[in-house]
């Protein structure tokens, strides 16, 4: 094998396997990282090592690395990825460290300033070892059966027959697939004007929560039955629900009212990011 191969870290995630996926439908042969050893399959090739310790790892000859793993893991490899040819890093965040930057949750906020800190923390580590790095924080992340936004409302309408909405349900989503955020990661890595750039990568369309969630009961093929749930009920019921419900919150619950919707022009401009609009399938699932 010829020169340094792309190198995915997350590689068996949602967005690190669509990177991969790209990359092999564009003639590369990537490399992913994987806790345990895997044979080569499907075009990729496999090293195994685990990231809070890539010293021990056998790593390649490094140039270009896609990163989905927790931003402060990736920040605390920089050195190690740069020692072995690292120049061009593009690492995913998110864009809930705007939207929930001061969460009433204090495990939640707790968790939102650490990926914040290390959204930070990566960007000096490149700056210090001269490693060209683009950030890209994208908005609600889903994947058919993978996700666990998305998918998870899935579940719990296909175990339900219906889904409850905070009051009307009126705060503006941007969903975005993991593969419209593949691409966009993909043609981050060839543009050398993304170097230093952080970018929103919303969905191609805004909507409703409540208009979200219909569109999950039609890739569901079932009827759409929302039901509107007022406030006082939802904090009787809540302690009830979460014991039923797996990943309710009453964060959650308070979020179908807010906005949380971002500017897709620069990366459309800049990277070409022309995301899908909001039609999920789990037919076939």
């Amino acid at each position: 094998m010829s020169g340094p191969q792309p190198f995915v870290i997350g590689a068996t995630g949602m967005v690190g396997g669509s990177i991969v996926r790209r990359l092999i439908a564009e003639g590369a042969q990537p490399v992913g990282l994987s806790r345990q050893a895997r044979p080569p399959a499907d075009g990729v090739r496999w090293v195994a090592g685990d990231l809070a310790d890539l010293s021990c790892a056998p790593l390649p000859p490094l140039d270009v690395v896609f990163a989905t793993a927790p931003v402060g893991r990736v920040a605390d490899a920089v050195p190690v990825l740069a020692a072995a040819g690292m120049t061009r890093l593009v690492v995913f965040t998110s864009t809930s460290i705007e939207t929930k930057w001061d969460t009433p949750d204090p495990e939640e906020r707790a968790f939102i300033r650490d990926w914040g800190a290390g959204e930070a923390r990566v960007i000096a580590a490149c700056v210090a070892h001269n490693v060209g790095c683009t950030v890209l924080r994208p908005t609600l992340i889903y994947l058919e059966g993978r996700d666990g936004n998305v998918s998870r409302i899935a579940g719990l309408i296909r175990r339900f027959r219906f889904f409850p909405l905070m009051a009307g349900g009126e705060g503006l989503r941007q969903p975005v697939h993991a593969d419209d955020l593949a691409a966009a990661a993909v043609a981050a890595a060839a543009r050398p004007e993304a170097i230093g750039k952080t970018y929103n990568l919303p969905g191609g369309e805004t909507l409703t929560y409540r208009e979200m969630v219909g569109r999950i009961f039609d890739g569901l093929g079932l009827p759409r039955i929302i039901v509107p749930v007022p406030d006082w009920a939802w904090r009787i019921v809540l302690p009830v629900a979460v014991k039923v419900l797996p990943g309710l919150s009453a964060t959650m619950a308070t979020r179908m009212a807010k906005n949380m919707t971002f500017d897709a022009g620069p990366a459309a401009a800049e990277l070409g990011f022309q995301p899908r609009g909001f039609r999920p399938q789990f037919r076939s699932l």
